[in-house]
Formats: C-alpha cells, structure tokens, sequence
C-alpha cells in the first residue's frame, strides 16, 4: 500500500495546484523505518482507486491531499470528514488535533461547518525551474551512503530536538521515495556547514526541500542561501518542473532565506484545528 500511496501522490502534483502533501514529505518520515511510515500513512479508495491520502506526522497531525478530480466530491468530503473527525475510526484522537490540507477543497468546507478553525499561517514558496540555476558560491557535495554521518550531523545540529543520525538517514534512503531525492552538502571550508534534502516527484513535476538547515556554528554567513540554490540547481537536474517549500510565517528569516535564493512567496495556508 505505500508503493501505491507514494505513487498516486507523486501523479497528483502540479505547478497548477494547490501547495499539498508530497511524496517527499513520506520519504523523509521514512527515516523512522519502513513500518512506523506504514502505520502513519492512511488512504482512502473510491472505484478501486486511491483517493486520499494522509501522513500522520506525530500524534496529533495528519499532513493530507485528495486527488484532483476529487475535490469538489461532496460525498467523499462527508465520507473523509467522518473518519478524522471520529477518533474511533483510528484516523486522529480525541482533543486538540490539525489537519493539513490543500486550499479550496470541499473537504476544507466540512470541516469547518463543523467547526474546525484556521491554525497559524504558513507561507509556501516556489522557484521556476524553467531556466538554469545560478551557482550557489560555496562548496556543495552530494552525500551518498558511505557519509551518511556528514549529512545527519548538520541536520541534527541544525534543528534544537533533532534525533536525525545515521541509522535514521539510511532508514530514510531505504525508502521508496529517496529513489528520486538527493542528499547535499555546503562546506565552510573543510567544515560541513549546511546540509539539505530535495525530493522529486518526476519528469515536469514540483520538487519538494525537506528539510534545509544551517549548522548552529555556520550561521549568518550566507549558507542557507547558499544550499537552498543548490537544492533548486540539484532539482532541475532531476527533472522537476519547480522547487517547493513550505515554512510557518512567523519564520521570517527562513522566509527571507527561500526569497534570497530566488524563491517567490504563494498565499499564505493554514492548518484547520479542532480544539
């Protein structure tokens, strides 16, 4: 069932769509193992097909798109709003929970006649990847497996609660998804200062960055900047149509981080939240 998960949203993304849940958003909660991603992803069928799918993304999230025909189906908007709004149904628990979802869906409409309230905003970004990409300026490596460590390192000393180390990044790239992902590196000299995933979704369709960070040590020296453009240049390579990425808006400097390496910010989203 995750092979088809990963597939149909890999089939589903778009330039023209809204900003929504990517196969590289599974691929990096692989890192916690094939069957731990297996119990968080949920997908629902109509006609024998897929046609949602949802990433629980902790207890209390579930990161979810619908296939685009699909949309404006009134019954399966009824049918999906049912199944996360009952913590019976194995979906979400009881309590405060959040549901990420793409914008003007009839899906987002159910839930809040049911009253569901818009959460904080996020800003999405995207940069055309029509034309080529300018060189970043700094050292950037492409880390395969045998260096796992000097990617996990920069992510786990990027991110304050960050668990990420080897043995979760080759758990990562065991994944169906990583078959389409690159993992880089920036270099402060000979010291690894930045370090970013993308995650293509195909020949002319968006590539998502998940995650980008900046080593604690390494900061305000232009590096995020820097691997954020050899994300872009790394995407392209891959065939994607557009990067992608999504930040909370009271980031601002991850906000002006994506702007400084050619990214243009979409309208703000919002999580919807039961309270």
């Amino acid at each position: 069932m995750l092979d088809e998960a990963v597939k149909a949203l890999r089939e589903w993304q778009s330039d023209d769509s809204p900003f929504q849940l990517h196969p590289g958003d599974v691929g990096w909660y692989w890192r916690f193992g094939l069957e731990a991603t297996a119990e968080a992803v949920r997908t629902w069928s109509v006609d024998g097909r897929i046609a949602a799918v949802g990433l629980l993304d902790g207890a209390d999230l579930l990161r979810f798109t619908i296939a685009p025909d699909l949309r404006q189906d009134s019954e399966l908007a009824a049918r999906l709003a049912d199944d996360i709004c009952t913590p019976e149904r194995g979906v979400l628990p009881s309590g405060t929970v959040y549901v990420e979802s793409p914008r003007g869906t009839r899906f987002q409409e159910v839930l809040f006649a049911r009253g569901w309230q818009s959460d904080e905003p996020w800003t999405p970004l995207r940069r055309d990847l029509s034309v080529e990409v300018e060189d970043p300026g700094v050292r950037v490596e492409v880390i395969e497996a045998d260096r796992a460590s000097v990617h996990a390192d920069v992510i786990r000393a990027s991110f304050e609660k960050s668990t990420f180390n080897s043995e979760r990044w080759h758990a990562m790239a065991s994944g169906v998804p990583f078959a389409d992902a690159r993992c880089l590196v920036a270099f402060d000299g000979a010291a690894p200062a930045a370090a970013i995933t993308v995650w293509s979704a195909g020949a002319g369709r968006p590539g998502v960055i998940e995650p980008m960070g900046v080593h604690h040590d390494h900061r305000g020296k232009g590096f995020g900047r820097a691997i954020t453009v050899a994300a872009a240049s790394a995407l392209r390579s891959l065939g994607s149509s557009s990067a992608i990425v999504c930040t909370p808006s009271s980031n601002v400097g991850a906000v002006a981080t994506y702007r400084a390496a050619g990214f243009t910010a979409l309208p703000e989203v919002h999580d919807q939240r039961r309270d």
